[in-house]
């Protein structure tokens, strides 16, 4: 088993990158084929354009066929910009401004691999690209305004060597005793290295109570969350002794990588626990207790881009605070005040993770819901009503119509209370429970700016929706303590009620003051905040499918050359011009 192993690695590691700028491992890579245009990447702080491939030439045919391919990294929790620019070439100068610009398309990443069987079709808009980027001078317009100019298909083709889970188990013996009144209550939080010399958490243990000679669970991890496909990189692990109050007392640490892990169950994944601040106080001090690995398999599993391809769809439903905690909204000192020049941390996080999340929905038309407010005529409170005022249907017309409803709700109803949760994540529940052959995933954000009043009942209502294909993201906002929120998290333990464990971890919160730029940049707070937040959900995307044993639908077939959208011909070119992502 060693040997197939390594020569898995081998193979695969060429493939991986890290991304020096952002830091983030990419939750997959797509391969891109272009035809006939140059391609351009937007970055997320700066929003400029950058050049990111052009297709080869071919010369003396009006059925020229491309072949050339782009490899992109994918991340579900960004919004990854991109433009096509469609030339028709002129001479062999790499200058842009020497061709004639025919048109441009702009899309996410997120919508073509969100599109039926990751293909997308889109008219050719004809406004010319100057000033997008440095090296461009004026570029004419020869594409008629107003005028259909063709249709451009672009598709998304995962790679391959990007399904690969490894399954590990890990048990310790002799650790240090850290609780004065018993052993110690040990876990494991495993980081990997980035280029920077960085670490980057990716995993941790469950916790196991009472004992210095821990078995811990086996669990899976996709292997470029481990190590980003480069096998040697060094691979931290760090023990503590679990707290309630969150002051994990640390044990000590070691280091490996996913080549040595490889070997699976040897002498050489037996670790020494250090912990070097008591190695320099004792001469004596030999080490902390060890760490074996009693377990190592590598396996390849569907993906979320084979589901999101195979016509899963990711249903976005919000509900918003509208407690009197969040002051007068008619007040700039409201969290609810509608500055015109600028979005409320409401509309900030709503607009950060539905434009990410709206892509993986085909119809654009998201639920979206209120709570703590008095509704009218009757002065009633109401911890689940829809911000459009239609209890039959109420869905808004995508991320703009829920703002719009949102907006509008504040000028009816009043602001009052208690912070209910528990309504509204029963809400989706109970449509979650209606799909559960893996067509539909459901995900709510709930956006809060106090302490929930109904914890008991919300904990009841995360472990019966852990078992429904749902996950749950809480942005509290504003200045208030969210300390007890954490517990619904379910990090470090998994939520529970009336003695029952939630079967997944699908709770992420997060207050967004953290993810504030300082300079007052919305736009890099917003991606910011999304980036945290949707991360996890791939994952649990992943949980809900495996443990259910649905497999994704086939992605239907693409359609024949004979079924292409004929383009516009310029230059009296013949040919429908292709796009492959």
């Amino acid at each position: 088993m060693e040997g197939d192993v390594l020569d898995k690695l081998d193979d695969m590691s060429s493939m991986y990158d890290f991304d020096p700028i952002t830091g983030n491992i990419p939750a997959t890579k797509v391969e891109i084929t272009v035809s006939l245009c140059v391609l351009y990447t937007q970055g997320v702080e700066t929003k400029q354009w950058r050049e990111f491939g052009r297709t080869e030439v071919i010369d003396n045919t009006l059925n020229p066929d491309f072949v050339r391919k782009y490899i992109l990294d994918y991340f579900f929790e960004e919004k990854q910009n991109l433009r096509f620019d469609l030339y028709d070439v002129d001479s062999k100068s790499p200058d842009l401004s020497k061709h004639d610009f025919l048109g441009q398309v702009f899309c996410t990443l997120g919508e073509i691999v969100g599109s039926p069987a990751s293909r997308l079709e889109k008219p050719l808009g004809t406004s010319p690209p100057s000033p997008y980027t440095n090296h461009h001078k004026k570029i004419p317009n020869i594409g008629i305004p107003g005028k259909k100019c063709g249709t451009i298909i672009l598709s998304a083709e995962e790679l391959s060597n990007c399904r690969d889970s490894a399954t590990m188990q890990f048990c310790a013996n002799k650790l240090d005793k850290k609780d004065f009144f018993g052993k110690s209550d040990p876990f494991m939080v495993f980081y990997r290295s980035n280029e920077d010399g960085t670490f980057t958490i990716c995993h941790k243990t469950e916790v196991v109570k009472n004992t210095l000679n821990p078995v811990w669970q086996p669990f899976t991890i996709p292997v470029r969350a481990l190590c980003n496909g480069d096998y040697d990189r060094t691979i931290k692990v760090e023990v503590y002794d679990w707290d309630r109050d969150g002051s994990h007392d640390f044990i000590g640490d070691f280091t490996t990588s996913y080549r040595e892990l490889a070997r699976g169950q040897s002498q050489f994944n037996v670790y020494e626990v250090i912990n070097t601040k008591k190695k320099m106080k004792k001469k004596k001090y030999v080490n902390s207790g060890t760490v074996t690995l009693l377990s190592f398999s590598v396996e390849s599993e569907f993906t979320f881009l084979d589901y999101i391809k195979g016509g899963t769809q990711i249903n976005f439903t919000v509900a918003i605070d509208f407690t009197a905690s969040n002051g007068n909204p008619s007040q700039s000192t409201s969290l609810h005040y509608m500055n015109p020049y600028q979005l409320n941390a409401y509309a900030m996080a709503l607009k950060a993770v539905g434009e990410i999340i709206q892509d993986y929905d085909s119809d654009k038309m998201f639920p979206a819901l209120g709570f703590g407010a008095k509704l009218p005529p009757d002065g009633r409170v109401s911890h689940e009503f829809p911000l459009n005022g239609n209890l039959e249907n109420p869905y808004c017309n995508g991320i703009e119509g829920i703002l719009e409803a949102y907006h509008e709700s504040l000028k009816t109803v009043q602001l009052y209370g208690p912070t209910n949760f528990a309504p509204v994540v029963n809400h989706v529940a109970r449509y979650a429970a209606a799909v559960q052959d893996g067509s539909q995933y459901f995900v709510l954000l709930i956006i809060t700016d106090g302490v929930i009043s109904d914890m008991a009942q919300t904990k009841e209502a995360i472990v019966n929706a852990a078992k429904l294909p749902m996950s749950i993201i809480i942005v509290g906002v504003g200045q208030a303590e969210f300390d007890a929120m954490v517990e619904l998290d379910g990090d470090d333990i998994r939520v529970s009620s009336r003695g029952k464990l939630a079967e997944r971890d699908i709770v992420q919160f997060v207050p967004f003051r953290d993810y504030m730029d300082r300079t007052g940049n919305h736009v890099l707070s917003m991606a910011r905040l999304a980036k945290d937040v949707l991360a996890e959900i791939p994952d649990q995307f992943i949980s809900y499918m495996k443990t259910r044993g649905v497999k994704p639908n086939p992605a239907p077939p693409p359609h024949p050359p004979s079924e292409w959208p004929k383009m516009r011909r310029f230059q009296a070119s013949p040919s429908p011009i292709i796009f492959y992502i």
